[in-house]
């Protein structure tokens, strides 16, 4: 039995559905097991990562977990968590933990890339056997123009020219799902990216040809993006440390790595066929 968090999110909902491809028994945790949608032959199971004493039925019987974690709101618990489920599961099973590329790094502790630090080395001292999947952008992240595109065909947003090679969700589970199946992957730091770097323009492109219509950039000041961002909830420093990392971008590529195949066999997925697999929801026709 493997235990998937977040798995109705953008990652595990690919994590589950691949998972009972290969045969394997799937339980999904969730706060909300009575409206969760799962695939048939999936279990479904109540509790909270914020709240190690709600884990006990999701974590029974089971010998690996695929960990998303809720960021920052759940690090105040995250020390008895994973003693819990590295209790469960023992030495003899393994952990998979969706991080995030830069988590080794010296970020602070309110930060997501200390957040991520946080959970790695509480992982690693755990017991059980370990792989870290780091992926770089997610082309998730482009959702983010999706009412924009919808309604006017144009993306206002800051920092045209910073490009990245944004990585498929269903990669990054692929390789989730090689190492909770496989061997060979215990200790692994899987660097993960899409095939080739693309610049937001160049993004914005590629979701219009998807749709079969133009889509064109606007650029915004960063000033004025920063304010959007926080107008729509996001924290002031959370959303300068997002923008911030956009214009270092521009100039400072981040590199593609090979992981994705080396890993799985297949290549990476171009964000050209992410945007075409999504294209309903920015205003494709059903």
């Amino acid at each position: 039995m493997i235990l998937v968090t977040g798995g109705t999110g953008n990652v595990g909902r690919h994590v589950v559905a691949q998972l009972l491809e290969r045969g394997a028994g799937v339980r999904v945790l969730t706060r909300s097991p009575a409206s969760a949608v799962v695939p048939e032959g999936a279990e479904v199971a109540g509790g909270d990562l914020a709240d190690p004493t709600t884990l006990d039925a999701a974590l029974e019987g089971v010998a690996s977990v695929f960990l998303v974690w809720p960021t920052l709101s759940a690090d105040h618990a995250a020390p008895v968590t994973i003693e819990a489920i590295a209790k469960r599961v023992g030495h003899a099973g393994r952990i998979v933990y969706l991080s995030s590329n830069g988590a080794s790094g010296d970020a602070g502790p309110e930060t997501i890339l200390g957040s991520h630090a946080l959970l790695e080395r509480l992982i690693e001292r755990s017991g059980p056997e370990w792989t870290f999947l780091r992926p770089g952008g997610f082309a998730t992240n482009t959702l983010m123009w999706a009412s924009q595109i919808r309604d006017t065909g144009v993306v206002r947003w800051a920092h045209g020219a910073a490009s990245r090679p944004l990585i498929h969700e269903r990669d990054i589970a692929a390789v989730g799902v090689s190492a909770l199946t496989g061997e060979g992957h215990g200790g692994a730091r899987y660097v993960l990216t899409g095939p080739e770097t693309l610049t937001q323009v160049e993004q914005v492109h590629a979701i219009g040809e998807a749709l079969g219509r133009p889509v064109r950039w606007e650029e915004l000041a960063p000033e004025s993006a920063l304010q959007e961002m926080i107008a729509q909830g996001w924290p002031a420093a959370l959303a300068e440390g997002v923008l911030g990392a956009h214009a270092q971008m521009v100039t400072a590529t981040e590199p593609v790595t090979s992981t994705v195949e080396e890993v799985t066999g297949a290549p990476a997925t171009p964000f050209r066929q992410w945007a075409t697999d999504h294209a309903k929801d920015f205003g494709a026709p059903a």
